[in-house]
């Protein structure tokens, strides 16, 4: 036999290899936070026309419960940023009704306002410590908690998140999204009708 020798020289450079999360992908957080004010500029830019989103004509019971999971996911994707808005208005509805809880959140803005000029001026001491900004915050955040608590707070933020799902979800379920969008990949959409 004979020898066969290939030049083989250079410098290679080897893959990333990304370590393997165990969670779902749904659940990992991201490694880069988005700029909220582009972040909310990308939502409005995504919202439906409202009154496609209210179109009462396009609301129907499903079919099936298959087609009820999937007209529930489609509907999530395809209005989300509405839904998002809609959550906003709950949010917005809960805070008008609630003026405690609206007072002491104003209350915990000015005093983080008030800090944040202060910190410009002269920093803060605690102990013969210079606290930082962030740490002046953090004080703040953990003395307004137990304020929050007395006002309802809580309460509040369980029937905003409450009110949501309901309202979300039966729009999502109810309403007969193959009427608007056809999906080119439900090539076995016979079979469901079975």
């Amino acid at each position: 036999m004979t020898d066969i020798s290939v030049e083989v020289s250079g410098e290679m450079d080897a893959p990333m290899v990304t370590p393997k999360s165990k969670l779902p992908s749904f659940l990992q957080l991201p490694t880069q936070m988005p700029d909220p004010k582009e972040w909310i500029s990308q939502q409005r830019q995504k919202v439906r026309p409202w009154l496609i989103f209210i179109m009462t004509s396009n609301f129907k019971i499903p079919v099936s419960v298959p087609r009820l999971g999937k007209r529930i996911m489609r509907n999530i994707e395809y209005f989300q940023a509405n839904y998002l808005f809609v959550f906003l208005g709950l949010v917005v509805y809960c805070l008008v009704t609630s003026p405690l809880i609206l007072l002491v959140i104003a209350g915990t803005f000015y005093v983080g306002y008030r800090l944040n000029k202060r910190q410009q001026e002269k920093p803060l001491v605690l102990f013969g410590k210079e606290l930082t900004l962030a740490q002046q915050y953090v004080i703040v955040t953990l003395c307004s908690l137990p304020i929050f608590f007395m006002v309802g707070a809580h309460g509040a933020i369980f029937w905003v998140l409450g009110a949501s799902m309901v309202v979300i979800t039966l729009h999502a379920a109810f309403y007969n999204i193959e009427a608007l969008v056809t999906r080119e990949d439900d090539s076995y959409a016979l079979l469901e009708e079975v």
